[in-house]
């Protein structure tokens, strides 16, 4: 009984602090290194990816270091945003690429996987998306 009553303890404790911090899990915000880039990394799975929100400075380099897990499913990272200076599509694979740019103009842009397979949904109506905030 002891070891039921500790173990329904332990779930009581530890369950809303996992419900709190999930909000928060899948953003990042880039901080300015030495070397006055950006660097964020993103790992790509089965229809998402992680972090999935992140915040970077307009007129700063970013460098983003960008993988996907080991599976067979082929994903891409798509971010169009010609008002920001940014146009990128790369394909992706468990071998980690890495991706360059600077955004110009503040704003929200949206990231996304832009695979399909026949007539299933594609990877983003499945919720492999993600928002890049670019602040000023």
């Amino acid at each position: 009984m002891r070891r039921f009553q500790f173990f329904l303890a332990v779930i009581l404790f530890i369950f809303p602090l996992s419900v709190g911090a999930a909000g928060e899990e899948g953003k990042f915000v880039a901080s300015v290194d030495k070397n006055g880039v950006q660097r964020v990394e993103i790992i790509a799975g089965r229809y998402y990816f992680h972090p999935n929100y992140m915040v970077v400075k307009a007129n700063v380099p970013v460098e983003i270091n960008i993988r996907k897990e080991p599976e067979m499913v082929p994903h891409d990272f798509v971010l169009k945003a010609p008002e920001a200076g940014i146009d990128i599509f790369q394909s992706l694979s468990s071998e980690p690429s890495i991706i360059r740019f600077t955004a110009l103009k503040p704003g929200k842009y949206l990231f996304y996987c832009d695979r399909k397979f026949l007539f299933f949904k594609s990877h983003k109506e499945q919720g492999m998306e993600g928002v890049l905030e670019v602040t000023p």
